[in-house]
């Protein structure tokens, strides 16, 4: 999943981008209100971690944006204010959750896993394609009643797949998914990725994640 983190002390955000993605989380970052938000409204995020004191527009300010333009997605603020009122108005306007500075690594993940958990990006927190079955909820996939054990890189790609199924996915869709926007294309990480999920999945796999040459994948439904 790939989370944007609008956050201009970059002391912190270098901190908090290094632990998401030793997490294997996709991490893109802005340092100002106004830049943060038109990735925002730009680009598929799973989450946003959105600071309260920014240039430019102000946490509160982008907050309500957001309400108003996606207002599925899930917005954890991230502050020095510990002021109670601080917390009601971020709230109010429409934050998912709050946590104030300093803080655990582990706490501020353990929150996002529990946003994660309330927003899935589907309805469908089951997804089967034939014997394969992808179960959002626990993250645990099987096929053919087998337990397949993946990494998070791969779950995140067969999960994707998975979601769009009979549909021509072009390795920049999976890279601007998967990868943050430092990602360099011309690496052949999907290729890699996609082999992998093969090599595990079995002969079932391989045909049911199949190669349009030329121009990317396609996960076909039995």
């Amino acid at each position: 999943m790939k989370i944007l983190l609008i956050e201009d002390d970059n002391k912190i955000s270098s901190f908090i981008k290094r632990g998401l993605e030793e997490d294997n989380y996709a991490v893109d970052t802005a340092n100002n209100g106004d830049e943060g938000l038109q990735m925002a409204l730009r680009n598929d995020y799973a989450l946003v971690i959105l600071d309260i004191n920014l240039p430019g527009k102000d946490g509160f300010e982008v907050c309500g944006v957001l309400r108003k333009t996606k207002a599925s997605l899930p917005v954890l603020m991230l502050t020095g204010r510990t002021d109670p009122a601080d917390i009601v108005r971020g709230l109010n306007t429409g934050a998912d959750d709050y946590l104030t500075k300093p803080f655990s690594f582990e706490e501020l993940l353990a929150r996002i896993h529990a946003l994660l958990r309330r927003f899935p990006q589907s309805e469908h927190l089951i997804l089967a394609a034939g014997s394969l079955v992808l179960d959002r909820n626990s993250r645990q996939v099987s096929i053919n009643g087998n337990t397949v054990e993946l990494s998070a890189k791969e779950y995140a790609m067969l999960e994707y797949l998975m979601r769009h199924p009979d549909m021509l996915i072009t390795r920049v869709m999976l890279e601007q998914s998967l990868w943050n926007q430092e990602f360099e294309g011309s690496s052949n990480m999907v290729e890699v990725y996609i082999s992998r999920l093969r090599n595990k999945l079995g002969k079932e796999g391989e045909n049911l994640i199949q190669t349009v040459y030329g121009a990317g994948y396609r996960l076909v439904k039995p």
